[in-house]
């Protein structure tokens, strides 16, 4: 496995069971643990900001809605908001775009994992939650291209299997963990 140096980022997808999902490894990541983490969740298009207010009361990291032009910085959460795709820019700044639904999905998984992977490369870690379809398992696919760690979460380990299920499927996942797993393996990568 890589040198826990070279890492840069970590980008996160999820959809049906994500909340869930998304507090357990937020809440068991060390207040210490430095790389930014960027996310997209699926949401109703007219959900308000909660997830992250919520996400953010149960983490030692600063977890926001992410805002177009702001840079990505260290030990800060980003959550793509209701409605916008979330990119990451040549300049490490986040975008947000509301340009076609991928996968009948707007924020899409697939598009800030491949927008990631060409900015951070081999320095990037991909993971795939709980949910009901099979967006982001062409963004693992892209990550894996350029070197990057993909993990999937454990199908059995999830509330609802078919997206992890698909990425696992891509032959392109380096390492499948159950849900509880994930904080202590991003913990062991990323020691300061």
């Amino acid at each position: 496995m890589k040198d826990c140096k070279n890492y840069q980022a970590v980008v996160i997808g999820t959809s049906a069971g994500g909340l869930k999902a998304l507090k357990v490894i937020l809440e068991n990541l060390p207040d210490s643990f430095y790389l930014p983490i960027i996310i997209v969740q699926h949401l109703n298009p007219q959900s308000d900001g909660f997830l992250a207010q919520y996400l953010n009361q149960h983490s030692g990291l600063n977890v926001k809605e992410a805002e177009s032009g702001e840079p990505i910085i260290q030990k800060h959460v980003y959550i793509a908001p209701a409605n916008y795709h979330l990119l990451v820019e040549k300049n490490r700044t986040l975008s947000l775009t509301v340009s076609e639904k991928v996968n009948y999905a707007r924020p899409s998984i697939d598009l800030l994992f491949e927008s990631a992977a060409e900015v951070f490369l081999h320095c990037l870690i991909g993971i795939l939650l709980t949910g009901a379809n099979d967006d982001g398992s062409r963004g693992i696919a892209k990550i894996n291209h350029f070197g990057g760690l993909t993990i999937a979460q454990n199908p059995e380990s999830a509330e609802v299997n078919m997206m992890p299920v698909s990425a696992i499927k891509t032959g392109k996942v380096d390492i499948v963990l159950h849900l509880e797993e994930i904080p202590a393996m991003l913990a062991s990568l990323c020691k300061s």
